[in-house]
């Protein structure tokens, strides 16, 4: 039996105290297959929240490819290996405008962490944009970019955070203004780092902004952002840690699906299906430009092991049609939660395999937190696991494995049902 008091105290007593676990009541996980998770104790959960296993848990293929590259070699890119220039081409083979080049690390935060520095190599300034509702990695520099913890020392005046685009509220007041009033918003930033002597060098933003709730926005929403970031002089960043890789069920990046050319595409979690490997891509001249003025090195970024994990993801995605079936299986499962009925369901909406449901008590969305935290944590009793997200945690974000199926889709739809109409507004 589990007994989570012990293990949660041992964690305080060996990893330090205020370490995130989700729900009130912590799983004990043991073991993972496709989208399916055991606890301790033999409890099966639908896990419908996690993007690190992208192709799912415990893939055979990609356990495979660990397992014999692992024991045949691993070591730093300061020896030669093919592996990692392999990889490089079938990736880059996936993008557009000359995005041709690639480093690879180990976590998104140290991805978007570089990806800042290239706009700061190329630009030769300081000054970052990003979103108010935001989240992009843990190092120091890309820390300050989060829009629910301030660093020690506080705000810095090199960063500044426009609001983000949201369905329920848009910008300007319509959904038609919003696409405008999001790119005025990024002229106001790059006037004021301009006039404090920061100067503008580049703009972060995750293309499907997941983080802030993933509001459904139009191919060709930023294109008036773009021009004013490109009239700048600035570097434009995408952050696919999230929408990366086929998640999207109609594009492999979220940079596609909204219509944007990015100089500099950052990835994570998803990239090794759990294994620790990212990477930063873009064209040859800003790769150029970093590795001259940072002489940058990684010991484990881009080890033998990491590459083959990698390209068993890619070959896993193509062999098995899992973008498809995001789109195809993320179109059902988005019917089906259109079809709930709840008076606090305020929007529901997702691309693929990234879905959720927006909540508010009477027009008000931060007054449903509370509830939304309920339901999170009455999913978890009936065992799915999902989680929250949005400015205020008023929504539900659905984010399974790209193996995710009808069935489970159906399971999911059922288990909401049930736990929506045992918590009344």
């Amino acid at each position: 039996m589990s007994d989570n008091a012990t293990i949660l105290k041992r964690r305080e007593r060996l990893l330090g105290p205020n370490m995130t676990t989700f729900y009130a009541d912590p799983v004990h996980i043991v073991r993972g297959e496709g989208a399916w998770l055991w606890d301790v104790d033999g409890k099966k959960f639908l896990d419908c929240y996690n993007n690190v296993p992208h192709v799912g848990h415990a893939h055979p293929k990609v356990v495979e490819a660990i397992t014999q590259q692992a024991a045949t070699l691993n070591t730093h890119t300061r020896y030669l290996h093919e592996g990692i220039l392999d990889y490089a081409e079938r990736l880059t083979s996936t993008m557009d405008h000359d995005l041709d080049a690639m480093i690879m690390v180990c976590t998104g935060s140290e991805a978007n962490d570089i990806a800042l520095r290239m706009g700061r190599a190329v630009t030769g300034k300081t000054g970052i944009i990003c979103t108010d509702n935001t989240y992009h990695g843990n190092t120091d520099l890309v820390s300050h970019l989060s829009a629910k913890k301030t660093p020690i020392g506080g705000p810095v005046d090199w960063i500044k955070k426009v609001p983000s685009p949201d369905t329920l509220a848009p910008l300007g007041g319509s959904l038609k203004a919003q696409s405008q009033a999001f790119a005025d918003e990024i002229q106001k930033a790059i006037d004021t780092l301009e006039a404090e002597g920061h100067g503008f060098g580049t703009l972060i933003l995750c293309p499907f902004f997941a983080n802030e709730g993933f509001p459904d926005l139009p191919q060709g929403f930023l294109d008036p952002t773009v021009d004013v970031v490109r009239k700048a002089g600035g570097v434009i960043i995408a952050d696919e840690v999230q929408p990366g890789f086929g998640r999207t069920g109609r594009h492999f990046w979220g940079h596609q699906r909204i219509g944007l050319a990015p100089d500099i595409v950052t990835m994570g979690k998803p990239m090794g299906n759990g294994h620790p490997v990212a990477a930063v891509v873009t064209r040859p001249e800003i790769m150029t430009e970093f590795r001259t003025r940072f002489g940058y090195f990684n010991t484990f970024g881009g080890n033998p092991v990491s590459a083959a994990a990698a390209m068993a993801v890619l070959d896993v995605l193509e062999d098995e049609q899992l973008m498809d079936n995001a789109r195809d299986t993320g179109d059902y499962a988005l019917g089906l939660l259109k079809q709930l009925d709840h008076p606090m369901i305020a929007d529901v909406r997702g691309a693929g395999m990234f879905m959720g449901l927006e909540f508010a008590l009477d027009g008000d969305t931060k007054a449903a937190a509370d509830f939304c935290k309920l339901l999170v944590e009455d999913m978890r009793q009936r065992g799915v696991l999902l989680h929250s997200v949005g400015r205020y945690y008023h929504g539900i974000k659905i984010r399974p494995p790209m193996c995710f199926d009808r069935g489970q889709a159906e399971l999911l739809a059922e288990t909401l049902d049930g736990a929506l109409k045992a918590l009344p507004a």
